[in-house]
């Protein structure tokens, strides 16, 4: 199946060599949860703060079992602080 994987701010150097942008297609196995994607790309848990696919929020205690389907995007940003 195929998703897209969007890795925000920081996070980006994460992304494999033939991203666009922030953005990359991804052919994975069925049965792909989100945090099998973002250790796959080594993306670290901690910077992963606020997660999302197809625009719904994954919490952290979700992400082990929120299974990606045809066509989803997995959307991630790391931690924001400001002042």
């Amino acid at each position: 199946m195929q998703i897209t994987l969007k890795l925000y701010a920081l996070l980006g150097k994460y992304l494999p060599p033939e991203a666009k942008k922030n953005e990359v297609a991804l052919d994975m196995e069925e049965g792909t949860t989100a945090a099998d994607v973002l250790r796959r790309y080594s993306v670290p848990e901690e910077m992963c703060h606020l997660v999302l696919i197809n625009g719904s929020f994954v919490p952290p205690g979700a992400r082990d079992s929120a299974t990606l389907q045809e066509g989803d995007a997995l959307a991630v940003w790391p931690p924001v602080a400001g002042g």
